[in-house]
């Protein structure tokens, strides 16, 4: 590698042409990042001491060998999007300088452009000394040869920002602007084919400017190592066809989309900011031009499918009703079920389940999300249920083993019951919940082949939200009224759709139920159980609540597999007897107390929570251990399962056993030797349990 300060200016004027390689991303600087950048070359013009302005690296390596008479052709790694930046700079101020000679009084146009825009000798393609890929490449051409605009509006940035600067460029500003460029520096760095690492080094010096997102980094990593034509095969058979596939889509779900991928072929789930290096992780041993394409190939089905599943409206999926089960998940945001379902999608793909097969799939997770949502259990876990979740189905009983799988879990992770949903959804604030338009979208349409646009509607309370209600409301609701309005406002029994929520408003009940556009004149269904009632009482509240929870016992249902059932699924039981407690000596007298009621407090931690009796200590576990007990004569030793880091310990009971051989799972261990350090010792249990639970 040779590194050198190089002024701007003076390294464009040499006769050579830069190449972006095609795995590089495509030119994706904004006004904003323009914007700057004019305004720093504006400000060290200013500079009285003369001072230069150093605006980054240019990272590049000679295409082939080339003959002297040859214009060397320059891949670059790093600084593209400042090169092609300045580029449309200086192609500006050249057409403004044109329109205006004499402008500048040391320069002309056709030196700005025989400089630094163009090799004057050249022709063909080598007369550019920037050649963008794709339809940046038209786009650079265009500008620079001045050719209008294409008559179809093509999204182009590099248009874009050569009008910004077309905009910016003034009579009275042009001269600064030159001289500010004359002191732009930049550090030239030039790489020995064969020697020099490029992928490392350009992760290195990804510091400065716009960062690449993670999935630019595995393009780049993935094609940067190849040859020119298998770089560009790879690219044009398998990444290009996956950009075309998200769309405008791609630089959001990108990242997203390979982070559920990696949980599904690894059963690990990467954190978003770690996906780049997740990604290489999992493509060691893939060496040949052969087993990267195998990778990619499998990407790119895969890419087909999350696209199905997270962007419904594309219509990828010809299946309407999967269309619609997708997009409703979407409105669930239920995005943590995306792995297993890209699971579910590669075997019905595979013909492992039929479409009414996928379509149940798609609709337990669906009711599993809603309910938990509904029945305000915490969602911290469900990304890890989730990814396991795949190891649970047998695909030759693909629906019955799924539902097994579902009802079989408990606490924390449980489906809830009918009798707890039903419960929880007639009296829950729905009104204030994140998913009330989807629930009432899907309370709406549920059944109905012509589907009613919610979207166009609004959510009415039929008693009013007003906290000074009208007489004619007090007068209908009772002495009260008060308690009534606050318990029950905003539960689903009270609350509908409407077109006419300012006509309505606050007026009395029978107004609102026989205006024109009224309840009793409206295409709604939610709104035939109000017509009919004569008084909008509590009552009427609490009957239509309960008739719409029963309604959404069915939208929603829940897994109900008889005992029979669910008996080739549950995990057979250890068989008791193996080790017990009484091979523990020291568990007798005040230790065994002792254990008793440390065992009680831990069991009571969660319905979930499991004894198992080992040979030498006894663990208490969820689905891994999260406390061991090994039982001494002056004192129970436990050992808890989270890093030593994470524990909060303000009376320093815990020691830091990590590395030290011992019985028990994890790197804390803190003593039990009293019924008076009990509960301080519950406090850090409860921080192991909690951590397992989470984690």
């Amino acid at each position: 590698m040779k590194a050198k300060q190089a002024n701007l200016l003076k390294f464009l004027q040499t006769s050579k042409q830069f190449i972006i390689p095609i795995y590089q991303r495509t030119y994706s600087w904004h006004e904003s990042q323009c914007n700057q950048l004019f305004n720093d070359i504006l400000s060290v013009s200013q500079a009285e001491d003369g001072t230069g302005h150093f605006v980054g690296s240019v990272v590049y390596f000679e295409q082939d060998q080339h003959n002297a008479s040859e214009v060397p052709e320059l891949l670059i790694i790093d600084g593209q999007q400042r090169v092609t930046t300045l580029t449309l700079l200086l192609a500006a101020l050249a057409e403004l300088v044109q329109q205006q000679p004499g402008l500048l009084e040391s320069t002309s146009a056709t030196k700005l452009k025989n400089y630094y825009l163009f090799n004057a000798e050249e022709e063909g393609t080598l007369r550019y000394k920037l050649m963008l890929t794709r339809g940046d490449k038209q786009a650079l051409i265009d500008v620079l040869e001045g050719h209008p605009a294409p008559p179809v509006d093509v999204p182009s940035n590099v248009r874009r920002n050569y009008n910004y600067f077309r905009q910016r460029l003034t009579a009275d500003n042009a001269k600064a602007v030159y001289a500010g460029l004359q002191r732009l520096f930049i550090v030239d760095v030039a790489l020995e084919r064969g020697v020099d690492n490029p992928q490392l080094i350009f992760e290195s010096m990804n510091s400065t400017g716009l960062a690449l997102s993670q999935a630019d980094l595995i393009r780049n990593y993935v094609l940067m190592g190849q040859q020119p034509k298998v770089q560009t095969r790879l690219y044009e058979h398998y990444w290009f066809p996956m950009e075309q596939l998200f769309g405008e889509h791609y630089a959001g779900l990108f990242d997203w989309f390979v982070r559920d991928y990696l949980t599904v072929r690894t059963g690990t789930i990467p954190r978003i900011d770690d996906v780049y290096t997740s990604y290489k992780a999992f493509l060691k041993g893939a060496i040949t031009p052969a087993a990267v394409e195998e990778k990619l190939r499998d990407l790119h089905l895969y890419a087909g499918l999350y696209v199905r599943i997270v962007l419904p409206e594309l219509k990828h999926e010809p299946n309407g009703q999967l269309r619609q089960a997708y997009s409703d998940l979407l409105e669930l945001r239920a995005d943590t079920a995306t792995p297993f379902l890209l699971e579910v999608y590669a075997d019905y793909l595979d013909e492992h389940l039929s479409a009414a097969e996928h379509l149940q799939i798609v609709r337990m997770v669906e009711a599993y999300v809603f309910r938990r949502v509904i029945c305000g259990i915490p969602t911290n876990s469900l990304n890890k249920t989730f990814a396991a979740l795949g190891r649970l189905v047998r695909k030759n009983r693909y629906v019955e083993s799924l539902a097994a799988a579902f009802q079989l879990k408990d606490s924390y992770r449980r489906f809830p019951t009918d009798t707890e949903f039903r419960r929880e959804f007639q009296h829950r604030d729905v009104y204030n919940s994140r998913l009330r338009n989807y629930l009432l979208e899907r309370l709406e349409n549920f059944g109905r082949k012509e589907r009613v646009p919610v979207e166009e509607y609004t959510i009415e309370h039929i008693l009013p939200q007003n906290e000074n209600l009208s007489k004619a409301w007090r007068d209908e609701l009772g002495p009260e009224w008060r308690r009534i309005q606050e318990e029950h406002l905003h539960t689903i029994g009270n609350l509908t759709l409407t077109g006419y929520n300012s006509k309505l408003s606050d007026k009395p009940f029978a107004y609102k139920k026989t205006v024109e556009g009224g309840f009793a004149d409206s295409p709604i269904r939610l709104n035939a159980s109000v017509a009919k009632e004569e008084q909008w009482t509590e009552d009427a509240i609490l009957q239509r609540g309960q008739a719409l929870a029963t309604k959404a016992l069915k939208i929603w249902s829940a897994p109900a597999l008889t005992e029979a059932e669910l008996a080739p699924y549950r995990e057979p039981e250890t068989v008791d007897g193996t080790y017990k407690l009484e091979q523990f000596n020291f568990l007798n007298g005040q230790m065994g107390e002792l254990f008793g009621a440390f065992q009680k407090r831990v069991l009571n931690l969660d319905a979930a929570v499991k004894q198992e009796i080992k040979k030498l200590y006894v663990a208490f576990k969820l689905d891994t251990n999260f406390v061991d007990v090994v039982p001494q004569k002056s004192r129970l030793r436990l050992s808890l399962n989270l890093p030593f880091d994470e524990i909060r310990d303000p009376r320093n009971l815990c020691k830091d056993v990590r590395g030290i051989g011992r019985w028990g799972n994890g790197d804390v261990e803190v003593g039990l030797a009293s019924f008076e350090e009990l509960d301080d010792v519950m406090h850090l249990v409860r921080q192991a349990y909690d951590w397992q639970s989470e984690n």
